[in-house]
């Protein structure tokens, strides 16, 4: 079994392997974030302003955390060719 899967990963290039597992990841977080938009019934829960400023501002910090990642990664790849 393992000489399958060494075969497999030698046939999917980095490029693909990057596209399945972020489609993936970001389909889970896209469903989470309609999951939290539920939340947001009055009728149904009790939240104050500084309630939503810390969920979004949690959120924002962390986007912007992983997209720096992304750019410094872009970043390093222009400059090493």
């Amino acid at each position: 079994m393992n000489k399958i899967y060494e075969q497999y990963r030698k046939e999917i290039t980095n490029q693909e392997r990057f596209v399945r597992l972020a489609e993936r990841r970001v389909n889970r977080i896209m469903d989470a974030l309609e999951k939290l938009g539920s939340c947001s019934d009055k009728k149904n829960y009790d939240y104050s302003n500084t309630d939503i400023k810390k969920i979004f501002g949690k959120i924002e910090k962390k986007l912007k955390e992983t997209r720096l990642k992304f750019q410094g990664t872009s970043r390093n790849k222009r400059e090493a060719t």
